[in-house]
């Protein structure tokens, strides 16, 4: 009897090594597998047969297209921009969203610049005046500098999202944060003379209008 149970004990302890070390690849067997291999949600993992990208199969699998939910934003980004894309959203409403971010830091300030000569100064130059590389060679690009004074910051953020006229949206390439930063950072270099004498000019108006209540 005692052999029979240091025989059985010895196949076991055999038994076990082998099944256990069968791969150096492998720590060993897989006994609980939804534990060690979890069901994928990742946007672009591949997923089981029990998960669907088809609504009309909703009822009887896991539904999932990989978008992120209706309303929801990841953590850190601003609010989504919802003007319009139309001739009143540019020429109006545009004007009434202000800039959400505070004022430039340095490390900002470069990193705008940065930004600015990698998707914007191909057309429109370093300093935003039509001398860009694509400016020069094909036309039709218009300068920043000369338009910006009279534009709101809404209003160079959206012609940054949605694009105007031969100039496409930039919403693919920047951030929000990054075209608010891009619209802080062309504030920075437009020629401070035209700032002024907008300024000048805002007062002046305002003082004639506030007369014309008076009176």
């Amino acid at each position: 009897m005692k052999k029979i149970a240091i025989i059985s004990a010895l196949i076991l302890t055999i038994a076990v090594v082998l099944i256990s070390c069968d791969s150096k690849r492998q720590p060993g067997k897989i006994y609980m597998p939804d534990m060690t291999y979890s069901r994928a949600y990742e946007t672009y993992a591949l997923r089981d047969t029990n998960f669907t990208m088809d609504p009309a199969e909703a009822d009887y699998k896991i539904f999932y297209n990989g978008k992120t939910v209706s309303g929801t934003m990841r953590r850190g980004e601003l609010a989504p921009y919802t003007v319009p894309n139309d001739s009143n959203g540019l020429l109006n409403l545009s004007s009434l969203v202000k800039n959400p971010l505070p004022p430039l830091t340095t490390a900002d300030s470069t990193e705008a610049a940065r930004q600015f000569n990698i998707n914007c100064a191909i057309c429109h130059g370093a300093k935003a005046e039509n001398n860009g590389p694509v400016s020069l060679k094909l036309g039709g690009v218009k300068s920043i500098i000369a338009a910006s004074p009279t534009f709101s910051d809404g209003r160079i953020f959206h012609v940054m999202t949605y694009g105007q006229n031969n100039m496409g949206s930039y919403a693919s390439q920047l951030s929000r944060e990054q075209r608010w930063r891009i619209v802080q950072y062309i504030r920075t270099i437009e020629p401070k003379t035209t700032s002024v004498a907008s300024a000048t000019t805002a007062v002046a108006t305002q003082k004639v209008d506030s007369a014309t209540v008076k009176k």
